[in-house]
């Protein structure tokens, strides 16, 4: 038998997933890793690749023992990981420093670069798809700044993934789908812009090759062998961003395919050709994808998932008891009782994410509008479904705007990530957009996304586009009830003004910003 092995290097934690060459996994080991805050730099997220890289050894012994196969029998591997967070190394591949995705140290760089580079941020967008407020100029110019010696020592640049698999092979490189996030890359080239750099005074000579997913780099060296009780017979294969390579696994692979990743934050990304331009409002965001000659449009709402928990843990107790008590689920118990309540749930309103406005990026302070006094119309049920309405109206105008400025035209979303297991919500999301749902079987996407890479480094599969078609299975369809798309329409209209006036309570220091982007 041959097997497939996916490193999946998240915010929370590091996955190893096993699969056979089928697209079944076998088995995972996974450990969580905690990145801290750098005493004395506030808003820091330090990436601590020494401890870190136990973790990863942990997670693969985890993995190669729980499946009972020997480890010559995984014929190769790759990886996929958080976008944005970065490894600084010296000149002999020696780590120096890095941060992980959610790092916002770089607050006064992001400042300094627009006050002083006036108009460079639209030029670079123009070219990246990247604003400065997640990408890596700022970051490096602080480094530059703040720490000297190491900015005096780097040599070389590369992301999360990138450095596992440098870990395991040796070889620094990096992909598109991946390098693309730190904003100093060309969509349409699908390489390096290393004039970014110099043109803010920065080192321009340290981007690695940048590889396709899916090339081979090599082997997994004696060194990683011990290390992780790996075969050197391995091969090591380009992997990519955890978006990007989590759409491959779900089949979203060809232009104008779409996909709604319902996790803690939801991302709405859209498939199209690498040659598009990037919306002049730069009000979205565009990244390299995995497949040569494609770029993902890509929304993303805020804490679309994680207020779900909120409400759950705040609210939801009875709910709990009664999940407990039949054995199911308790956003089971809440859906079922949700679905009784009419569309618009009684007019509630919820203000957390905003749509995206990635050029100027923030969110009103979180609240809920247009609550009545009657317990009958106004309960846990009424609220929970607007919450449910809500991130599928968020999800809807930022699709809108995608295609508004992609000229790309789709009529089906692949719905997927812990919200597509709610009946009730994918049926929402087809009702506001108007949009067939689909509901893929693969749970781990991400994860399969980075075995198919795998597979293709080592022949298994001619390309990723045929291993999504050979691989994703579709579970169930949603179809839209396009009544209800009229009444949602309406909604959403009414949404958008009410969240206008709710940001101006923000810019009046009147409520506090759920969050805001660095550098505002």
């Amino acid at each position: 038998m041959q097997y497939l092995l996916a490193i999946d290097a998240g915010t929370g934690s590091v996955r190893a997933v096993i699969f056979d060459t089928l697209g079944n996994q076998v088995s995972v080991g996974q450990r969580e890793w905690t990145h801290l805050a750098e005493e004395g730099v506030s808003n820091s997220m330090s990436f601590d690749f020494d401890a870190n890289w136990i973790l990863v050894c942990e997670c693969i012994g985890d993995a190669v023992q729980s499946a009972k196969i020997d480890v010559e029998e995984i014929i190769a591997l790759s990886a996929t990981s958080m976008r944005e967070a970065i490894v600084l190394y010296d000149k002999d591949g020696k780590e120096l420093w890095a941060v992980a995705n959610v790092d916002a140290r770089a607050d006064k760089e992001v400042k300094f670069l627009q006050e002083h580079f006036e108009g460079l941020e639209e030029q670079f967008y123009a070219q990246s798809g990247q604003t400065f407020a997640l990408g890596a100029l700022p970051r490096l110019l602080w480094v530059k700044n703040n720490r000297p010696e190491i900015y005096e020592k780097l040599a070389c640049i590369s992301m999360i993934g990138d450095w596992v698999l440098a870990r395991l092979s040796g070889v620094i490189a990096s992909d598109p789908s991946n390098a693309g996030t730190t904003g100093v890359f060309s969509l349409q080239k699908r390489d390096w812009m290393q004039s970014m750099a110099k043109d803010v005074g920065l080192k321009n000579e340290i981007f690695p090759p940048v590889l396709e997913v899916g090339t081979t780099m090599g082997y997994v060296t004696q060194v990683a062998a011990e290390e992780t009780g790996l075969s050197t017979q391995t091969q090591v294969v380009m992997g990519g961003g955890d978006v990007q390579l989590g759409s491959a696994g779900l089949g979203v692979v060809k232009e104008g395919q779409v996909a709604v990743l319902g996790g803690s934050f939801w991302q709405q990304v859209v498939n199209i050709p690498s040659q598009s331009e990037a919306p002049k409002d730069m009000s979205i965001r565009v990244n390299p994808h995995v497949i040569d000659g494609l770029s993902q449009a890509e929304g993303i709402s805020f804490f679309s998932g994680l207020m779900m928990r909120w409400f759950r843990d705040a609210f939801c107790d009875m709910e709990k008891i009664e999940a407990k008590q039949r054995g199911i689920d308790v956003y089971e118990v809440l859906e079922e009782k949700a679905s009784s309540i009419p569309v618009g749930s009684h007019g509630i309103m919820p203000i957390f994410s905003d749509s995206m406005k990635y050029g100027k990026w923030y969110h009103a302070a979180p609240s809920f509008l247009n609550l009545n006094l009657d317990p009958e119309i106004c309960n846990r049920s009424s609220i929970f479904r607007s919450l449910e309405e809500n991130a599928a109206i968020v999800s809807s105008i930022n699709l809108d705007r995608i295609k508004a400025f992609s000229g790309v035209e789709f009529n089906e979303i692949v719905f997927a990530g812990g919200a597509s297991r709610g009946p009730l919500w994918s049926q929402i999301l087809a009702d506001v957009t108007g949009y067939k749902v689909k509901i893929p079987q693969v749970s781990e996407a991400t994860a399969l996304g980075a075995a198919m890479a795998a597979g293709v480094g080592a022949n298994v599969y001619k390309s990723l586009e045929s291993a999504a078609e050979q691989l994703v299975v579709w579970e169930k369809t949603y179809e839209p009830n396009m009544e209800n798309k009229k009444l949602y329409d309406e909604i959403k209209q009414k949404w958008q003004k009410a969240y206008e006036v709710q940001l101006k309570l923000v810019d009046d220091n009147i409520t506090t910003s759920m969050w805001k982007a660095p550098g505002l």
